[in-house]
């Protein structure tokens, strides 16, 4: 039997029998992994709290599929240098996660995913750590006894590192190859044939060339850690991810109509676009002030759906710059981008599968769109074939003196990004030059070609040039493209609605095609 309702105290959580079973089954994990020891408390070492955080696990539907109850200890007790010494664990970037959905979509692969039971109790520990007894679960006998650590336990500082620490040795020692860039990245080839395996925390999600190789790494992970929820991939870090036969979609459906629920929008009036074309949001200093609590909470929960809605990147951008001292006339504009998810739950991106697989991007500057700094708003995004992996709303951080270097500063910016994906596909056998950079100046397109420094270019910050280096090595290629086509715009400004659609359609957000 599951329970539906997550118990806020050890006490609640000792007499629901669901919970219990929960709590009984991770201290067997324990047992199993020999993560601790029973011992008499030492008189000349800190003792670290535990304490019971309880959650239940769904799917993507929403549904309680599992009582999950997680012993941690309480780390922020820990002394740097006494009871840890490194902590850093490298996580995988979103953007790393839809490089390889769309090259699973481009070479036709199915994706899996598997969870690892108690991922953080298999990394060893370095150092001498000693924690209390798990409340509720004293033993009867030595009360008084400590339990001293030989494995990592949730909640320490050093876990995530111990963890990563392990698994990437694992698989290393099996023939795997890290990546250079992502060192989340592991790719073993057979032949012809190439397994990628992308970790995030405790999750894997992995796909092959070959179906045996995916057979061979399950049966390799589940011979050494115990294993959980394996199959095709579907959700993901909040992810909706529907693999089809014709490609891949994804979405966030079920967290913007949770969403619309949690802040009583889901019966509003529906809006066709996020923000109005003449919208010029500033301090509203003589406007009526709005909980700044509320509105924060809203930004934060857009800035989370931005990871599959780039069309609601800029808005959400601009609504929250004003978190500080937020007025009505913010509200209204945050309250009209959740009128426009009333009637797009279901639009996400779409990787058609086959599709061809070159790199590149597009790059935009709205010159002094900030109505407040007079700072000018870069845009970009970048393309694997017709795959949307990438993009970026930015307000510049110095005031650009003319429409030239916004566009340059904005260039340079998108460039940057596309030499860490030049980089990062580089983990995945592919080799680009040359990759295409579509700005709509020519004055900037210019500017990158050129390397003397002349009174248009004289105070530009030395970081932005780096672009003509790149330019010069043939990495990157600034193209000229019209306005009308420039895809960036719609990270650059608010755009009337034929606009809007225009540029939506291109960049693959459709609705759901099943």
């Amino acid at each position: 039997m599951i329970s539906q309702i997550e118990p806020k105290s050890i006490d609640e959580a000792i007499i629901d029998e669901s919970w219990k079973i929960a709590m009984k089954e991770e201290l067997s994990q324990f047992e199993k992994n020999e993560v601790w020891k029973l011992v008499p408390a030492p008189a000349d070492h800190s003792i670290i709290g535990t304490r019971w955080v309880f959650r239940n696990k769904m799917d993507e539907n929403g549904k309680v599929i599992r009582n999950k109850a997680r012993l941690v200890a309480q780390g922020y007790n820990q002394q740097e240098g006494i009871d840890y010494d490194e902590t850093f664990a490298p996580v995988a970037r979103l953007e790393a996660i839809r490089i390889l959905l769309a090259y699973a979509s481009h070479k036709c692969l199915k994706l899996f995913q598997m969870d690892v039971k108690s991922a953080f109790l298999n990394g060893f520990l370095n150092e001498e750590v000693y924690v209390h007894q798990p409340p509720g679960f004293k033993d009867e006998h030595k009360p008084n006894h400590v339990f001293k650590l030989t494995k990592a336990l949730y909640g320490l500082k050093q876990a995530p590192r111990a963890w990563y620490d392990r698994l990437s040795s694992f698989l290393i020692e099996n023939g795997f190859s890290r990546g250079k860039i992502d060192t989340t990245l592991f790719r073993k080839t057979n032949e012809n044939d190439l397994l990628i395996v992308q970790v995030y925390v405790d999750d894997i999600i992995f796909g092959a060339t070959n179906e045996k190789m995916c057979e061979d790494f399950s049966n390799l992970m589940q011979s050494e850690f115990e294993m959980s929820m394996m199959g095709e991939l579907s959700f993901f870090l909040g992810l909706q991810i529907k693999q089809q036969d014709d490609g891949i979609f994804i979405s966030q459906e079920k967290y913007i109509k949770d969403l619309l629920k949690k802040y009583n929008m889901n019966e509003a009036k529906i809006m066709t676009t996020p923000m109005h074309p003449s919208t010029n949001l500033d301090k509203d200093e003589s406007g009526k002030t709005v909980s700044e609590k509320e509105y924060r909470g809203m930004i934060g929960s857009l800035l989370y759906l931005t990871a599959s809605r780039p069309d609601i990147v800029f808005s959400v951008g601009l609504c929250a710059r004003f978190q500080t001292s937020p007025r009505e006339s913010h509200l209204t504009a945050v309250k009209r981008i959740f009128r426009y998810l009333v009637g797009t739950p279901d639009v996400g991106l779409w990787y058609k599968k086959g599709s061809h697989f070159d790199l590149k991007a597009y790059c935009d500057a709205d010159y002094a769109g900030d109505k407040l700094e007079r700072k000018s708003t870069s845009g970009a995004c970048q393309f694997l074939g017709e795959a949307l992996v990438s993009w970026c709303c930015r307000k510049q951080n110095t005031i650009a003196l003319s429409t030239t270097e916004a566009e340059y500063v904005s260039a340079a910016n998108c460039c940057s990004q596309v030499i860490w994906i030049k980089n990062q596909l580089e983990d995945f056998s592919l080799r680009y030059t040359n990759i295409k950079i579509l700005c709509d100046n020519t004055s900037a397109i210019n500017l990158s070609k050129n390397p003397i420094q002349h009174s248009r270019s004289k105070h530009i910050e030395i970081k932005h040039h780096f672009i003509r280096d790149h330019v010069c090595k043939k990495d990157v290629e600034l193209i000229f493209v019209d306005t009308e086509s420039q895809l960036a715009d719609i990270f650059t400004k608010p755009l009337t609605e034929d606009r809007f659609n225009f540029i939506k359609e291109n960049l693959r957000i459709i609705k759901n095609p099943s």
